[in-house]
């Protein structure tokens, strides 16, 4: 005579189908993601030379919408797809990646508040290479002067960080016209004006500093920036608190559903 053992453990549909939506928004995000990247290099042409992106000294920001997009796509696609077909194997990739991703950001965190002079020169760094850069890539440009117009800012540490675009530089070899200039989006905004003047920073270098500030910027971003982070210090508490709950979520979700799974299965032994 044989005996069996009948389990009541079954797989929450509660928790599977919630994860499944959970992931599903994430799949969608990188699908636009990678969209809009590959548009934005079709549209400059780097789809059919990829060498152009390794070519540009800064950093183009397709890239980063690009693996912004291919992570959120993979994790979105594992978790769905784990979720759907009860596959353990991609429920623990999906947990283990956020588990990942989360003790990434966290030690990030952490490390910048306590090497903040470290920062502060890699960022230097980072913004005179996006500098030299500038007129190469018109995504790099828009984000620069987006970046100033949105901080009042000129520059990393000031205007004369311009000198390290060949455009810009003030040396006799220049012959362009932007020489001893500096970009539109340093310019102090004149109310009554309604079209951008793009040529406002032409020349401006050449008067005489103790009047840079009737005409542009003469704050640097990095400054700006670092003045900003403590007027704003409770909405980026919020965002970063935000994200950190979105993952914790995602991963009990996962861990729990992976738990259902593994006592289903366990109880098909008896």
């Amino acid at each position: 005579m044989h005996y069996y053992r009948y389990s009541n453990a079954e797989v929450s549909c509660w928790y599977k189908y919630l994860l499944f939506s959970y992931n599903i928004v994430f799949w969608l995000a990188g699908v636009v993601f990678l969209g809009v990247g590959l548009w934005a290099w079709s549209e400059k042409g780097v789809l059919s030379d990829l060498t152009r992106v390794t070519r540009l000294h800064g950093i183009d920001p397709v890239v980063l919408v690009l693996m912004v997009g291919v992570v959120m796509f993979t994790l979105g696609f594992a978790g769905c797809v784990g979720a759907l077909r009860e596959n353990i194997c991609l429920l623990k990739f999906f947990c283990g990646a956020i588990v990942l991703i989360f003790f990434l950001e966290l030690a990030g965190a952490v490390l910048a508040f306590l090497f903040q002079d470290w920062v502060r020169d890699r960022f230097r760094e980072f913004f005179e290479s996006n500098i030299r850069s500038y007129r190469d890539d018109i995504d790099l440009q828009n984000l620069i002067d987006s970046l100033q117009r949105a901080n009042h800012c000129c520059g990393a540490y000031g205007p004369e960080d311009w000198d390290l675009n060949v455009y810009f530089n003030c040396s006799g070899a220049s012959y362009s016209r932007e020489k001893c200039g500096v970009p539109f989006s340093c310019c102090v905004p004149d109310p009554a004006q309604k079209v951008v003047n793009t040529q406002c920073g032409y020349d401006v270098r050449i008067q005489l500093k103790s009047k840079w500030d009737e005409f542009i910027f003469t704050k640097g971003c990095i400054p700006a920036l670092e003045g900003w982070l403590p007027r704003n210090i409770y909405i980026v508490a919020g965002v970063f608190l935000a994200i950190s709950l979105l993952q914790i979520f995602g991963i009990f979700l996962a861990r729990t559903l992976i738990s259902d799974i593994e006592a289903v299965k366990a109880g098909h032994h008896f």
